[in-house]
C-alpha cells in the first residue's frame, strides 16, 4: 500500500515508476519537513503490527476515533490498532491528537467534554507545554503523551514509558537511540540518508533526552528537544529547547523561539509571536532572571499565525526564514 503523500513537496519524491524492493514494504509516509526536506519512509508490515501489538500488550484494547489523516504515522497507527482491537473490549475509546487540537478543544466546553469521554488521549507530534497538560487534567481529559516519528511507527515512549519490545537508550552526548521491531526499513531511494540513522539495527534520533525517576521510583524517559537545538551565539552554546520552556513557563504570551545566522553573532536568538503587546527590550528585562546572557533573545518577530506543516506541527524552519528577511522585526 501507498499512503497519500502530505503535500506537493513531498508528493514530488513519489516515483511510482520505481518499484518498492524493501522486504515486507506495506506504506511509504512521508516525513513533515518542519527542519528539512520530507523524506519517504518505508514501514513493513511487521513493523506496524508490532507497534500496535506493543501498545495492545501495554493498554489492552480500544475503540479508536480516526481524525489524523491517515498519510501521517500517526493517523495511520490509529487504523492499525483499531483494526488489531477488534473485537473491541468493556467499550474503551480512545483518540490520537497533537497538540494544537487539544489546544483548539479546550477553548470550547462542549469540544472538551467530548475528550474527556475519552478513555485515552494520545497527544503527541510536538512538545506539550505543562501548563496544556494541567488544563486537559483540570477538563478531565485522560492524555497519554506519546515519543515517537514515522521511523517508529509512530509512539514508541508513552508518558516516558516505553512500549513492550522498545529498546530506548541515551547516548555520552544525550542523544537518543531506539532499537526494536517496530523500526522502518529505510528511506526510499536514499540509502545515504538511511545509513545516517539506521546504524547497528538501530535508529540514531536528532532529540535529546535524559532518564529522570518519577514518583513511583519508575524511570522515565524525559525529551530535552533536538540535537540541532544547540547554537552557538556570540561563541556560547545556547540551548533553544530550554530557553523555549522557559518561555513557555514564564511568558504570558504565545512565542516560539528560532536560531537565525548572524554575521556578528554567529546564530543569533529570536522570538516570534502573535503579540504585539510588548518589545524586544521588555521581552529581555522579562527573561533575563532565568537565563543567561547569551540566551537572551536579539529579535523579536511579530507574526499573524504560527506557520504549520500540512500534519500540523509547527514549521520552524519557515519562522526562521522570514526573521532572516531584511527588515523583519
Amino acid at each position: 500500500m501507498l499512503a497519500p503523500v502530505a503535500d506537493d513537496r513531498a508528493a514530488q519524491l513519489i516515483d511510482a515508476a520505481v518499484p518498492v524492493t524493501e522486504p515486507d514494504a506495506a506504506v511509504i509516509v512521508t516525513t513533515s519537513g518542519s527542519t528539512g526536506d520530507p523524506k519517504q519512509v518505508v514501514l513493513s508490515a511487521s513493523a506496524i503490527r508490532a507497534s500496535a501489538s506493543a501498545f495492545r500488550q501495554r493498554y489492552g484494547a480500544f475503540s479508536w476515533t480516526c481524525v489524523l489523516g491517515a498519510q501521517h504515522v500517526a493517523g495511520l497507527m490509529v487504523q492499525a490498532r483499531d483494526l488489531l482491537d477488534r473485537p473491541y473490549a468493556d467499550g474503551r475509546t480512545a483518540i490520537s491528537i497533537v497538540p494544537t487540537q487539544l489546544v483548539r478543544a479546550l477553548r470550547e466546553p462542549s469540544s472538551a467534554a467530548e475528550l474527556a469521554a475519552y478513555d485515552a488521549v494520545l497527544v503527541g507530534g510536538a512538545a506539550i507545554r505543562p501548563a496544556l497538560l494541567d488544563q486537559a487534567e483540570a477538563a478531565g481529559i485522560a492524555v497519554l503523551t506519546s515519543y515517537g516519528m514515522s521511523e517508529t511507527c509512530g509512539g514508541v515512549a508513552f508518558d516516558g514509558s516505553p512500549l513492550p519490545g522498545a529498546d530506548i537508550a541515551i547516548g555520552d552526548d544525550g542523544r537518543i537511540d531506539i532499537g526494536g521491531p517496530m523500526l522502518f526499513s529505510g528511506y526510499r531511494l536514499d540509502p545515504e540518508a538511511t545509513a545516517k540513522v539506521l546504524v547497528n539495527g538501530r535508529l540514531l534520533t536528532n532529540d535529546r533526552g535524559q532518564w529522570v525517576i518519577d514518583d513511583d521510583g519508575q524511570r522515565q524517559l524525559r525529551v530535552l528537544g533536538r540535537i540541532d537545538d544547540v547554537i552557538i551565539s556570540g561563541g556560547v552554546n545556547v540551548d533553544l529547547a530550554r530557553l523555549q520552556r522557559v518561555l513557555d513557563a514564564r511568558i504570558d504570551r504565545p512565542a516560539v523561539v528560532v536560531g537565525v545566522p548572524d554575521p556578528e553573532w554567529g546564530t543569533r536568538v529570536v522570538v516570534a509571536t502573535t503579540s504585539d503587546e510588548a518589545v524586544i527590550g521588555q521581552w529581555r528585562d522579562e527573561l533575563r532572571p532565568y537565563l543567561e546572557p547569551a540566551a537572551l533573545p536579539r529579535q523579536l518577530l511579530v507574526v499573524e499565525a504560527f506557520p504549520r506543516t500540512d500534519s500540523g506541527k509547527l514549521d520552524r524552519r519557515r519562522l526562521a526564514e522570514w526573521a532572516a528577511q531584511p527588515g523583519r522585526s
